[in-house]
């Protein structure tokens, strides 16, 4: 076997997810070297399929153990594949910490992820999800991406819109465990206008008396915001926002309004759309604070499940659907999780 190759055995997963829920698996594989995939995919653990990749389990909540081997690509190197003092393609392994990238973007003078930063996860999740945040979305500049297809035994490299990106979306979760994502490249603009006119960062930074921002002081910027707003999975488990918000038809969103003027509505993947707060829907449900046991919902983010520290994560689904029943009861719209629930169904 490669050095490139771990196996364990009955591996303990509760400190790969950021909720810290108790599960294993049967069998945990690291892979430091993509390259090394084909021979761990034909190893004995993995011989008899794939139950789950992950990198920092920032979007998963275990509602029950994998019922197979579990994978980890935990590649973390990062390179300039080009540059011409006007964009450059940065690419990263899957296992490189997302924040970290942002930081060592801007530190070579790349800009664009910035409003990103303090993302919880892996670059090889960003894809998947396609993260986003303060009015950006990781689609904007993804380059491509590089997959392994242990199905095929193919690689395959995604132009940016191969990767069929939406909403909190895109083809490797509509085609979930088809491909393992390897690496990503990044188009990174050495010059381009921040965006500040989302969640506060411009009152943010005129607090911080910075009238003329760089990249790095929207990040700076964002990364205090997060801090106020959302839980330290390290120090309260939880997985960040775990509803999406939801788009619905205009129609609807304009009758809500009549009834709840303060409800916030933004224009939704069309001119027919509009994308609601999920938040603001569970607040209004009063949901805010709640505690069941250690199932909890932050005290100062509706969106947020945590975990005060001994729920399972049975227990945080069950919240997770009575918070969503009582938005449908009252306000007549569906809200969806954003994490991939492993070992139940939604």
């Amino acid at each position: 076997m490669s050095p490139n190759v771990r196996i364990v055995r009955d591996a303990p997963l509760q400190t790969r997810n950021t909720f810290g829920v108790a599960a294993r698996a049967p069998w945990l594989v690291s892979v430091d070297d993509a390259r090394a995939l084909p021979e761990a995919l034909a190893a004995p653990p993995l011989r008899e399929g794939l139950a789950l990749a992950i990198g920092g389990g920032s979007n998963l909540l275990f509602a029950g153990d994998p019922d197979g081997a579990v994978l980890e690509l935990s590649g973390r190197q990062v390179r300039v594949l080009d540059d011409d003092g006007e964009r450059a393609i940065l690419r990263a392994d899957a296992g490189v910490p997302w924040h970290g990238l942002v930081m060592q973007s801007l530190e070579q003078g790349f800009a664009g992820l910035e409003n990103l930063a303090l993302i919880p996860g892996t670059v090889g999740a960003c894809p998947i999800q396609n993260i986003g945040a303060y009015g950006v979305e990781v689609r904007e500049f993804v380059h491509a991406v590089e997959a392994y297809e242990p199905g095929t035994g193919q690689w395959h490299r995604f132009d940016n819109a191969a990767c069929a990106f939406g909403y909190r979306d895109s083809r490797f979760k509509r085609e979930a465990d088809r491909y393992l994502i390897a690496a990503v490249e990044f188009a990174l603009p050495r010059h381009a206008a921040p965006k500040l006119d989302y969640a506060g960062i411009g009152e943010e930074l005129a607090a911080r008396g910075v009238s003329a921002p760089t990249p790095r002081d929207v990040a700076d910027a964002v990364v205090a915001i997060r801090r106020r707003k959302l839980p330290d999975p390290a120090v309260l488990g939880n997985a960040g926002s775990f509803f999406k918000n939801p788009i619905v038809p205009a129609a609807q969103a304009q009758a809500l309004l009549a009834q709840y003027p303060s409800m916030p509505a933004f224009r939704g993947d069309s001119e027919a759309t509009r994308k609601l707060s999920a938040a603001w829907l569970i607040d209004g449900c009063g949901w805010k604070g709640h505690r069941d046991g250690d199932a909890g919902v932050s005290a100062a983010h509706a969106l947020v499940l945590v975990n005060h520290g001994g729920a399972s994560g049975a227990q945080l689904l069950d919240l997770a659907r009575r918070i969503a029943d009582s938005v449908r009861e009252r306000f007549g719209v569906a809200i969806e999780p954003e994490p991939r629930i492993v070992g139940a169904r939604w």
